[in-house]
């Protein structure tokens, strides 16, 4: 989707996020968690730099949108839990190697330098950070990168609606299994130190 989607305010802020880094500190720092209080949201980036609030697919959408006004291609991973939330992220590629943009309310479970072989290596990275409340580790599967240019028919960078098709579209592909059903029954429960420390930060 050409930049001049955004208008020109909202440009100067984008093009200011020129590396990944630079959009996840922003997303780190600019923007707040949203803890959906008011009922159920999918911002837009555009609604996103305007409202200051996001949670992981509107952080993962604005990364992206970032991502793309500064040359990069926009790609969306899906990270599939049980028994806990999906994650989204944005992702990167940077000579040959994935890495990851994404909003959180773990610690563990936000940036990834651009170190990763494969999506595979890049989906597993997240697996001891990902975790229940009840202390169980819970990511299972990984989708395919989502080439974001299939939304710009329903303006996904600007739309002043939810964008409830994203969410659906990324639910209903297939994903590709981590790990075996055997190594699934003999995972282990975070420890408290770890459980605290993810937590960090959390709102």
């Amino acid at each position: 989707m050409p930049s001049n989607h955004f208008d020109r305010k909202e440009l100067t802020v984008l093009r200011r996020l020129r590396t990944p880094e630079r959009i996840q500190r922003f997303l780190d720092e600019d923007v707040a968690y949203n803890k959906e209080k008011g009922g159920p949201t999918c911002r837009s980036p555009r609604r996103v730099l305007r409202d200051r609030t996001a949670h992981c697919l509107e952080g993962a959408l604005f990364g992206a949108a970032a991502l793309s006004v500064n040359g990069w291609e926009p790609l969306l991973l899906d990270l599939e839990a049980v028994r806990d939330d999906d994650h989204v992220l944005a992702i990167f590629r940077q000579r040959g190697c994935w890495g990851a943009i994404a909003k959180s309310n773990y610690a563990g479970l936000r940036f990834r330098e651009p170190v990763y072989r494969s999506l595979r290596e890049l989906a597993m990275s997240y697996f001891e950070h990902y975790y229940n409340l009840d202390g169980e580790k819970t990511l299972r599967s990984y989708s395919l990168p989502v080439k974001m240019q299939r939304f710009d028919r329903i303006d996904w960078m600007i739309a002043k609606g939810d964008l409830w098709a994203i969410s659906d579209y990324l639910f209903s592909i297939p994903h590709r299994r981590l790990i075996t059903s055997a190594v699934e029954r003999r995972l282990t429960r975070m420890d408290r130190r770890s459980f605290a420390a993810g937590r960090v930060g959390a709102v």
